[in-house]
């Protein structure tokens, strides 16, 4: 080959190389275009829409200085002119407990062990960054409290409940309502003949469960429609009413829609997202649990729960029936509680109440090796976040040992009064008493500014996003609502002083869908929470879509955040059509605020409403 054709051949390739090169750059700039552009990012299972990105899939770009971000939204390409509603069949939504995703993702869960009802997230761009819309014929919930007995059929339009549970009122179709006469599997009769009943089991005076104030928190574990916790209402008990996302589908949702504290959850493998030492009672009628399985670590985790003193309502056939296996399955059951060092104080008939001891003299008597152990001294019993459950006992710390018992003031003054635990998280009564000063102010104070809007009843549902001490739940006390304390991770030790204070909560990571159904709530308090996560790294934007979710129709929201927070989202209310009616204040500054606020208070609207702005 001669020279000339060498360098013919070096041309060619150079040639065919700059080509391959420039459609490479090509591809990388297409790449970056479609996955910052404005709107969600690319996801390769979906189709794409017409600017390269996937219009349901995927995550929003992620800013990190809300400072740096235009005013104008022309100029901001990180705020998207429209948002995309989800299929249809995606009504009822629940990310993180979506069965599909369990089976496209090749996950392989215990079923056996119930894994497969606990928490499995989506990836980032496996999340559904659309609206989530209400199902055909949707109407603004019947308030509280006719909301208990009845609701409509079309926001909840499954009625297999009614049919199955037929024989146990626990719910019946009504032409467009479903009713609920109080009834459950254990309590045929209405849930509050059931409830007496167990109140004269246990000697209380005047047959009231309460206790003179002494029964305050309940958890209710499996517990269909939330009947039992209705109906403990009226006697100032509130009741974290429990049931998985199971074959009884939409009985939590039912609850919720009704007006009744409840939440999804399972006794499963993980821990529940509650402190030690948080509940007076747990009830569980008919729950169909394994209480024996792997060492009784699910009666464990109750044990954990349980204050000092504790009582555990078990209705179950295992408790009366004579047949060799439910007799089995009841001595082994009593054996184990002995061993864990509860007694029976009460039975008749298919009931059986178990008390949890008041201090660790009993744990001290017990030989050494016996089973199930003690937990390590160096185990945290209140951390719970994707924490296994351990099958071995908390003991109780030296000062509970020695007062034999928690020490907390009966309802209602335990609400307003420092309770014991708050030494271990590092705050004084001082402080706590200043808290619920500011937050008694700061209430009154929302309370002024949505007076227009807000009539008696309008608001039943509530979640504060970011509960702290409790004091926003504590203002609203007496107000015919009940709240869903959060308290995000990194503050997970503040919800035992909820819990002491009566109230109720759980933990939950911002960053992550909550485990609750679409239209569940009336109202979200969101303190600090949008500055919180962007200092994670996740999406104010996918936060914005999952409290969009969870909120019901002419829904509120009421955002406190530093002013830059505000003005962000502030972008985005037409977009969520959060534009129903709209208030923006800047608050007196006070002890609790770390910068420079503002208050956002916005209405969700009905999707064929028009903006009311103020």
């Amino acid at each position: 080959m001669n020279y000339k054709s060498e360098l013919n051949l070096a041309t060619k390739k150079l040639k065919y190389f700059l080509i391959g090169f420039t459609v490479f750059l090509g591809l990388v700039c297409l790449y970056y275009v479609s996955s910052f552009a404005p709107g969600l990012h690319r996801s390769d299972d979906e189709a794409t829409g017409v600017d390269g990105t996937d219009p349901v899939l995927g995550g929003f770009v992620h800013h990190r200085d809300f400072h740096d971000l235009p005013q104008n939204q022309e100029l901001n390409p990180e705020v998207p002119k429209s948002l995309p509603i989800c299929d249809s069949r995606l009504s009822e939504l629940i990310p993180c407990l979506d069965r599909n995703l369990i089976y496209q993702l090749k996950m392989k869960p215990n079923l056996t062990l119930m894994e497969h009802y606990e928490r499995h997230c989506p990836p980032q761009d496996r999340r559904y960054n659309c609206l989530v819309p209400p199902p055909i014929g949707y109407k603004i919930p019947i308030r509280w409290p006719a909301s208990r007995d009845e609701v409509w059929k079309s926001n909840i339009p499954h009625t297999h409940l009614a049919q199955e549970k037929s024989d146990q009122n626990w719910m019946v179709v009504n032409g467009e309502k479903i009713n609920f006469p109080g009834g459950g599997t254990h309590f045929h009769d209405g849930a509050d003949k059931y409830i007496i009943a167990l109140a004269r089991m246990l000697k209380f005076p005047a047959d009231k469960l309460h206790n003179n104030g002494t029964i305050r928190s309940v958890l209710d574990v499996g517990c269909g429609v939330a009947s039992f916790g209705a109906y403990l209402l009226p006697l100032d008990i509130i009741a974290m009413s429990l049931a998985p996302n199971d074959v009884h589908e939409n009985q939590i949702q039912f609850a919720l829609e009704r007006g009744i504290p409840s939440t999804l959850g399972v006794l499963a493998t993980k821990r529940l997202p509650y402190p030690s030492r948080s509940f007076e009672l747990a009830h569980c009628s008919r729950c169909r649990i394994d209480w024996l399985q792997r060492d009784g670590i699910l009666l464990l985790e109750l044990d954990r729960l349980l204050r000092p003193g504790g009582y555990f309502v078990y209705s179950s056939p295992e408790a009366y029936a004579h047949d060799p296996e439910n007799r089995r399955i009841w001595n082994s059951m009593h054996d184990l509680l002995g061993r864990m060092c509860w007694r029976v104080v009460a039975k008749k008939d298919q009931t059986v109440i178990w008390a949890k001891p008041l201090s660790n003299s009993c744990y001290l008597k017990r030989d050494s090796g016996a089973q199930p152990p003690m937990c390590s001294p160096s185990g945290d019993p209140d951390a719970t976040w994707n924490v296994l459950m351990k099958a071995c006992i908390s003991p109780y710390s030296a000062r509970i040992h020695r007062q034999r018992g928690s020490r907390l003031l009966p309802w209602p003054q335990r609400l307003t009064s420092p309770p014991p635990r708050l030494e271990e998280i590092g705050v004084t009564p001082e402080e706590f008493q200043e808290d619920t000063s500011i937050w008694h102010f700061r209430v009154n104070e929302y309370r002024k500014q949505m007076k227009s809007v807000v009539q008696k009843y309008t608001i039943r549902n509530v979640m504060d996003m970011n509960s702290n001490l409790g004091g926003f739940a504590a203002a609203l006390n007496g107000k015919d609502v009940w709240v869903m304390n959060v308290a995000p991770v990194h503050a997970s030790s503040r919800l035992k002083i909820i819990y002491d204070r009566g109230l109720i909560g759980t933990v939950h990571d911002w960053c992550e869908a909550f485990s609750t159904y679409p239209r569940t709530y009336d109202l979200l308090h969101a303190w600090a929470v949008f500055s919180e996560i962007d200092q994670h790294g996740c999406g104010v934007e996918d936060l914005l879509i999952e409290m969009d979710r969870i909120l019901r129709p002419r829904g509120f929201v009421i955002i406190r955040d530093k002013t830059s927070v505000i003005n962000y989202v502030r972008k985005f209310l037409t977009v969520l059509r959060w534009d129903g009616w709209l208030s923006e204040v800047e608050p007196r500054i006070d002890a609790l605020s770390s910068t420079e606020e503002k208050v956002l208070i916005a209405r969700k609207k009905l999707w064929d409403e028009h903006p009311q702005a103020m």
